[in-house]
Order: C-alpha cells, then structure tokens, then sequence
C-alpha cells in the first residue's frame, strides 16, 4: 500500500513531505491535510482576519481556507485524498475547517518519527498509526468509470472535457454534473485540477524540471503551475522539488 519513489500510474491517497518548516499564505485545496510540527510548535488559522492558533499540529478540512506558519523548525505535511479511508477517517476528526492535534498525540507521533525521520519510520507511522475509515462508499458507478478514465489518463493525451465524461458515465451532462459532486463532495474541475496537481508533484519529486512537471500534468508552463501550487498548496513547485528525496506517498489499494 506505501511505496516510497514508486511511479506516478497509479492515484496517490496522500503525498507526505518533510523538511525545514515554512510559512504559507491563505490558500485552499481539494484534499484533506495533515501538518505536524515535529519540534516545537506551529500557528494556524482559518482565515487572515481570524486569530493565530498555536499548536503541535493540525488537521485541515477540505477546500478550507487556511494559513500556516510552521518556521519553527521540521515539519511533516500531508495531502490526502477526501474520498481515501485515510481521507474519510481524518474527516471525522475535524470539527469545522481547522482542528489541533491533541498534545499527548503529536507526543506519541514525535517519539516514533523520531527527530530525523526516514521513508521508512514515515511508512511504518502512516501504516500504524493513521486511522483508516471505509471509502466513501455512496459513490456512483458511474462516476466510478469516470473516476478510473481520469486517474488513469492524467499525463497522457487526454479529453477531459464535460462532454466526453459525461458521455463515458452515460448520463446527460447537467445529470453527471450533479452526481459528480454528489458522489464526491468536490465539483468535477476543482477535483480534475487536484489531479493535476498531484501529478505534478509526483513527477518532482521523481526528479523532473518544473517545466516537465507542467506540460507532463496538462499545465500550460511553469507559471502556469507555479501559480497554482501557491494557490492550492501555499507553497512553489520549487520548494517541493526540494522536498523530493525526503518523501513518501501512500497509494490507493486495489
């Protein structure tokens, strides 16, 4: 199920990067994220208008906007997919769009990362002490064969317009439009964007040039992606492309 530097065929349920701490703008994305500070602590909040939250770690809801500022020292990040176990059984944790670890937790995560974490104590942590929930489990057929064409046809030539999806679900496309974000809880285009972007981060992290990690994930150039990591995950391609040889990603199960 973990397969630290494995490919990019198959669909990640969470990319986990650490290294030296960061500090974000307000920015929001399609997935489910986990910040640890693994020394010291870290601030968070909601919005920019909203007080500073100090904490050892945090979980962030879905599409919530939020900031971080984790300079303090190391920290581990984890973008998880909403719609994995993993993704579903931290959902339940959360209560609104951002919630603190509880102190003796990121204690007990601390001692098993230990102070200078490899790939494999990140493994045996996400194996061991992640929770795992039951998949979303009201997903459509339809949108299933949906799902499958776009995880499996992100990097290639692909036609990911609304017609031709609709068309391999067999509804209308005002229908599949509804079942979609039904099914998922994510609109189509922001859930095909998160795709993208995931993509792209593999593909740095497997050693690529930003430039090839844009036009490989369907990005029109480097700006283009760079723009959109700011956005999505508050931070530049460059400053995960560093991250690369300290990650690990937690693939979906057949």
């Amino acid at each position: 199920m973990l397969r630290p530097g494995s490919g990019e065929a198959v669909w990640p349920a969470a990319l986990i990067v650490w290294g030296p701490g960061f500090a974000t703008a307000a920015h929001r994305h399609q997935c489910v994220q986990l910040v640890l500070a693994m020394e010291g602590s870290l601030l968070v909040r909601s919005r920019s208008k909203d007080a500073w939250t100090k904490c050892g770690g945090a979980l962030i809801r879905t599409g919530a906007v939020h900031e971080i500022d984790a300079r303090g020292g190391k920290t581990l990040i984890g973008f998880i997919d909403p719609g994995s176990g993993l993704g579903v059984a931290l959902s339940e944790r959360i209560e609104g769009d951002v919630s603190c670890l509880g102190a003796r937790q990121v204690a007990r995560w601390r001692a098993i990362l230990g102070p200078a974490p490899s790939g494999s104590r990140i493994e045996s942590w996400a194996m061991q002490q992640l929770p795992r929930g039951r998949r979303l489990s009201k997903i459509d057929p339809r949108v299933d064969r949906v799902l499958e064409h776009l995880r499996g046809s992100i990097g290639g030539s692909e036609d990911f317009s609304l017609k031709t999806l609709a068309g391999i679900s067999g509804l209308s496309q005002s229908r599949f439009m509804h079942v979609f974000t039904e099914s998922i809880g994510v609109p189509l285009r922001p859930y095909v964007l998160w795709l993208r972007v995931q993509h792209a981060a593999c593909a740095l992290r497997s050693g690529v040039s930003v430039t090839e990690a844009a036009h490989g994930a369907g990005f029109a150039d480097a700006a283009h992606l760079t723009r959109t990591f700011r956005r999505m995950l508050g931070m530049t391609p460059s400053e995960l492309a560093l991250a690369r040889r300290t990650s690990v990603r937690v693939d979906v199960p057949p």
